[in-house]
């Protein structure tokens, strides 16, 4: 079978390998390893789990509608009682009511940030956060092992699943804005209003932001809301060169701060005032300096090893632990399950913090922006040059250099330890770190990560330095390396 679990679920190409045929049966898989007793010995338990308890839910994509009811199907004629989301919701509002309602797992039908093109399913254990590889890899064997053995899924009809009360529509959102009211102060929101522009890019999190502002005296326009599941033929994804309506929005005087939602909505992006993007890295420093400084919160900080650095020299200011991981959010969740995590983050706008599910946010992490913004007085674009000023300055680039063939993770890496430089852009390279690649730290804070990928013939190079010359000069030395390997 053509399907394979990657960092986050597995995606595929609607109608080519992303099929009903090809979805039944990896619901059988799910709805199989989940009723094995490997299931729940691999990852922490609530104590109000039902182990025939599953919710699911989708995105606005092509056909994830159809898609989420057949998975209900298959659950429900393996004997679970299935809470399917009535509409089209956020990942997060989903993982969070699989934890709220004490399931034993969830499954999301969304491929995120992808290509329309694209759909996908995304796994949900107990805890409320992305399935354990070890799980995911369990549904795999469970694939494979019934393919062998020619057995098809158990599929029963929709309505007969209701009348047998094995199937219930439900709303996952007031119950997850009653948590999100926990966690964020609306009433700092409400003695400084803003005027601000959400751009969901035609994903599952429209309406979501706005309608948990209401009564906050909060002016909000809402664009790119409406159902279009080719989301006007852009990648949902929140970073500057697909935000150009929401840049437009904000600059002509409709807000003044943007924020941004991907596909499924566990990714956050955000624009100032004056039409520029702040990316996710000031995003989550800017979060970390105000849950410590206004909230007196203290406790490790987690973040991706393709991460600003700033999160360092603030956790360094603070004398906070600090813990670097490999690329992708299940890692974080690994540190956010075993210990009391203040926040923790990754560069593509996954974040999440203290008393929240162990997933990016994007929908509590555009509202804790808010609340920032709010208690501060001060415009965004002031904020973020206050925080240069602190931890700064950090300017940040990513490149993904195709090559002609795959690349051996672990043979590209040796030659990048065994052959590493002694300056980049005229700075001396201090160390190297291989959590997940290889990066090069220089002396005066910058960094050069080159990191291959471990699913198509791609090297993605990061870069952060004082300077766009410096990031220049880095990224340049990544196109060097690239073009030795192809």
């Amino acid at each position: 079978m053509p399907i394979h679990f990657g960092t986050d679920g597995w995606r595929a190409v609607i109608s080519d390998t992303f099929t009903f045929t090809n979805l039944r049966l990896l619901t059988q898989a799910i709805a199989d390893a989940v009723s094995s007793e490997h299931w729940t010995s691999q990852a922490p338990i609530p104590e109000n789990m039902d182990p025939r308890r599953i919710v699911v839910g989708y995105d606005t994509r092509f056909l994830s509608d159809r898609y989420a009811i057949e998975v209900a199907r298959v659950l429900a004629g393996n004997g679970y009682k299935v809470h399917l989301a009535q509409s089209d919701a956020p990942t997060p509002v989903i993982s969070y009511s699989v934890r709220n309602l004490g399931a034993v797992a969830g499954v999301m039908i969304t491929a995120s940030h992808n290509a329309p093109r694209y759909n996908g399913v995304k796994l949900k254990a107990a805890y409320g956060g992305s399935a354990l590889p070890e799980q995911c890899r369990q549904v795999e064997v469970y694939l494979n092992d019934n393919e062998q053995r020619g057995r098809g899924p158990n599929l029963m009809d929709y309505d007969q699943a209701r009348q047998a009360g094995l199937l219930q529509r439900f709303n996952p959102l007031p119950s997850y804005y009653d948590h999100l009211r926990k966690l964020i102060n609306f009433d700092i929101i409400a003695e400084n209003p803003q005027r601000v522009v959400v751009d969901s890019m035609y994903g599952s999190g429209r309406g979501v932001i706005k309608g948990i502002l209401q009564g906050t005296g909060c002016e909000v326009v809402e664009i790119r809301g409406e159902m279009n599941p080719g989301f006007g033929g852009v990648h949902p994804e929140p970073i500057a060169q697909y935000l150009g309506p929401l840049a437009s929005a904000v600059s002509t005087g409709m807000g003044d701060l943007g924020l941004a939602t991907d596909g499924d909505a566990d990714r956050i992006g955000a624009m100032d005032g004056r039409g520029h993007f702040v990316d996710p890295h000031k995003i989550m420093a800017l979060a970390l300096r105000y849950l410590v400084e206004k909230r007196g919160w203290k406790g490790p900080v987690v973040r991706t090893v393709s991460t600003t650095r700033m999160i360092d020299r603030l956790c360094k200011h603070y004398d906070l632990p600090m813990y670097e991981t490999p690329v992708g959010f299940n890692h974080i969740a690994d540190h956010m399950l075993k210990s009391d995590v203040l926040i923790g983050g990754e560069e593509s706008g996954g974040i999440s913090f203290r008393g929240h599910i162990p997933e990016g946010d994007g929908v509590i992490m555009g509202l804790l922006l808010l609340e920032i913004v709010a208690a501060s007085g001060a415009t965004l674009h002031e904020l973020v040059d206050d925080l240069l000023k602190m931890v700064g300055p950090a300017f940040y680039q990513r490149t993904d250099l195709r090559l002609n063939h795959p690349v051996s993770k672990i043979e590209i890496s040796k030659i990048l330890v065994d052959e590493a430089p002694d300056t980049l852009g005229g700075e001396k390279v201090g160390g190297i770190s291989t959590v997940d690649g290889v990066k090069y730290l220089l002396d005066d804070g910058s960094w050069l990560l080159v990191r291959p990928s471990g699913t198509e013939p791609v090297l993605r190079v990061y870069a952060e330095g004082r300077s766009t010359e410096m990031v220049q000069a880095m990224l340049a030395y990544g196109e060097q390396v690239a073009l030795r390997a192809a």
